[in-house]
């Protein structure tokens, strides 16, 4: 993405940016990508302790793994996106099991419902690319109960995944005053962002593991089908998508595991579990 007109009032920045943003996460199918982090939200809900009959909200949910994990888990769900093709293979998903899910299309930033309306709220590598951090993580926390609990998983700077975006913004800039998405995925931040209305948070380094056919199958479905990476390839051409996908290949091979053909790449995340005060 390019950079925002300096000129224009940090609300309209944040605004243009979400649109570009919104656009970005709906080409593509990011619904093949997130299939294979459900184990993610699974363990989400298990450091969240979830009990059966909770009100649970799924923020930035995606095709909802997080939603789905809560739902096996006998809560009432409601799962949100501001991408609607994602919400609908979330509900199709959803419909399979016969898991009685709300779905809305809802913003991050301004969520519609009203004050302490949850008994959990959560949000698997979704809110973290919000553009306004602190308005989004005020949100997370008006909407949920006191003595409820905010559960996250967001990849960290130094991971795979942070470094991937690291990556793109070497060919691609990413737009001028806006903190990185991968600063939620350190405990400084989230102290900052959520400290004043926590009674505790915990913060535990976990893996999340992608495994693919290799490693050029890896830069062929998250080219096809992941948002960010599909865009960056489309606005790059001839020799510097060449050394776009050069780098990308560098950084897989520099990571990967598994002494064969095929790709086994760890990927640190913090796992996040703030208690509402």
């Amino acid at each position: 993405m390019s950079a925002v007109d300096s000129a224009l009032s940090p609300a309209t920045d944040f605004a243009a940016l979400k649109a570009r943003q919104q656009a970005a996460w709906s080409t593509g199918d990011y619904a093949v990508v997130g299939t294979t982090l459900q184990i993610v939200g699974e363990n989400l809900c298990e450091a969240l302790d979830v009990r059966a009959g909770s009100r649970v909200l799924d923020v930035a949910a995606g095709n909802g793994n997080a939603t789905l994990a809560a739902a096996r888990r006998y809560c009432d769900v409601m799962s949100t996106d501001y991408v609607a093709s994602l919400l609908d293979s979330g509900r199709v998903r959803a419909e399979a099991e016969g898991l009685p899910v709300q779905f809305q299309e809802a913003d991050a930033e301004a969520l519609p419902y009203a004050d302490a309306s949850f008994d959990i709220v959560m949000s698997t590598f979704g809110v973290m690319f919000t553009p306004d951090q602190d308005k989004a993580a005020a949100e997370l926390a008006r909407v949920c109960k006191p003595g409820g609990r905010i559960g996250l998983a967001n990849w960290t700077p130094e991971s795979f995944i942070g470094q991937l975006f690291k990556t793109i913004g070497k060919y691609i800039p990413p737009p001028s005053g806006v903190k990185s998405p991968a600063l939620w995925g350190t405990k400084g931040r989230i102290d900052e962002l959520f400290e004043r209305n926590a009674r505790k948070i915990t913060a535990a380094s976990r893996d999340f593991t992608f495994r693919y056919r290799s490693p050029a199958h890896f830069i062929d479905v998250f080219r096809t089908y992941y948002g960010p990476m599909n865009k960056a390839f489309a606005a790059l051409e001839g020799e510097r998508q060449t050394a776009f996908r050069a780098d990308l290949m560098t950084l897989i091979e520099d990571r990967n595991r598994s002494n064969d053909a095929t790709l086994v790449l760890p990927s640190e995340y913090l796992e996040v579990v703030v208690e509402r005060r």
